[in-house]
């Protein structure tokens, strides 16, 4: 029984088993618990399931500098410390470590970010998910915010190459810095990013008075949050401001990315939002029709991140999920209750209703400024999936990747990374 939209699903299980360190928050095992909890509610029967290609260096060149991807490509942890000004140039270090396979964990989830805007551009789908990706903060010739390859980035340029207009929405609790950075001059790509702000939280950026220069002036949409905003505030302001935002704009495709770490009792954040108001978003922005690329993002209480992400495809499938979770190799994390929603969280919330109301007004009257959608001149579409002459012969056959292996459906049961690789017990919170 399939959705009647056609949704791809993005998943390679060797994006989990990376592992940036013991006491570091970023668990990229939270992807396998996701996938394994999306195969327990049988959604993979309701989606075509693809592992992704491994975004070539060319591809990611297309918004880092060459010479960053170069480093990015060369550096493992036993020789960082021949490149110590390099690992400063580069801002790799505590937030940012170099970890083993850290190149390829960086192909993986660019690589299935960009194979989701390109079948979202082919028509091959109406939906395109990929959970791993989402890593807002990368600049585009350093790391930042455990973000090394800014995914986003590259799948909105490929959506560009087919439609004039693209819309980036951004939940994730902290602001979408990266992204905005990179189209802060342009009208082509709209940014709207809900997050907190101010008492130096990360990453210090994201004042409603950040409206975009030049071409891209009032094209950039900030929504500055405080501490404990609550499901009806957030839903409220995120309908409102969304509404006009598409009206106004009328993208030919959206981009939302879903952190997770704007949920209740996440390690890192600080909003009081249920996984039920956080996937609320997700279902506004889908009843629009317009092709949608959705991404995870930040998420810092693993087992939560894996129950938000799993609703939220459930979303997408319009699939009703019941709330006793199944059972799945990673059963045990979501133990004592074995439930799919969180409560509420329980921090004050410091957003008064003047405080929401000023923002709101703020925010309209920036869309005021718009006219009407801009216009773009189109020029001839480059190639989808331009790569360099390659010795074929002299290349490792594991890594060349054809058109056939790209669409190839994942079919396999044993690939799956089912360790429990990052030192963090089920209790953990």
């Amino acid at each position: 029984m399939r959705s009647k939209d056609r949704i791809s699903y993005f998943y390679d299980g060797d994006v989990g088993s990376v592992y940036f360190g013991p006491n570091h928050p970023m668990k990229p095992h939270r992807l396998c618990m996701t996938h394994h909890l999306v195969l327990s509610y049988d959604l993979h029967k309701k989606m075509e399931i693809y592992r992704p290609h491994k975004a070539y260096p060319v591809e990611l060149a297309q918004f880092h500098s060459a010479d960053y991807v170069e480093f990015l490509h060369r550096i493992t942890p036993d020789t960082q410390d021949l490149y110590l000004n390099d690992l400063a140039k580069y801002n790799l270090g505590e937030d940012c470590p170099v970890f083993e396979n850290l190149f390829e964990f960086c192909q993986i989830y660019a690589g299935g970010t960009l194979d989701a805007a390109r079948r979202l551009n082919n028509k091959l789908c109406d939906i395109a998910i990929n959970w791993a990706g989402g890593l807002h903060h990368a600049k585009k010739c350093s790391a930042s915010g455990f973000c090394y390859i800014n995914d986003l980035v590259l799948g909105i340029l490929e959506l560009l190459k087919y439609h004039a207009r693209v819309l980036y929405i951004d939940i994730d609790v902290h602001h979408g810095d990266g992204v905005e950075e990179a189209f802060y001059f342009t009208d082509r790509v709209m940014t709207v990013s809900f997050h907190k702000y101010g008492d130096l939280f990360f990453p210090g950026t994201g004042d409603v008075k950040e409206i975009g220069e030049r071409e891209g002036k009032y094209y950039a949409i900030n929504v500055p949050l405080k501490d404990g905003i609550d499901d009806s505030s957030f839903n409220r302001l995120f309908k409102i401001i969304i509404d006009k935002v598409v009206e106004t704009y009328q993208p030919g495709a959206i981009v939302l990315q879903c952190g997770a770490d704007s949920l209740a009792g996440d390690r890192l954040g600080c909003f009081n939002l249920s996984i039920d108001g956080h996937a609320e978003c997700v279902k506004f922005v889908k009843k629009f029709n317009i092709p949608l690329l959705v991404t995870g993002g930040g998420g810092y209480t693993k087992e939560n991140v894996a129950r938000c992400w799993t609703v939220e495809t459930g979303v997408l499938l319009d699939a009703e999920l019941p709330n006793e979770i199944p059972d799945n190799d990673y059963i045990k994390y979501f133990g004592p209750d074995y439930s799919l929603k969180i409560p509420h969280g329980h921090i004050e919330n410091l957003n008064s209703k003047s405080y929401i109301s000023t923002i709101k007004m703020q925010v309209m009257e920036s869309l005021r400024s718009i006219q009407h959608a801009p216009g773009v001149q189109m020029h001839e579409v480059p190639p989808d999936f331009y790569i360099p002459d390659f010795d074929e012969d002299g290349q490792n056959p594991d890594e060349r990747v054809d058109q056939h292996t790209q669409d190839k459906q994942i079919q396999r049961d044993d690939e799956y990374y089912e360790g429990d690789n990052d030192n963090d017990n089920p209790e953990d919170v």
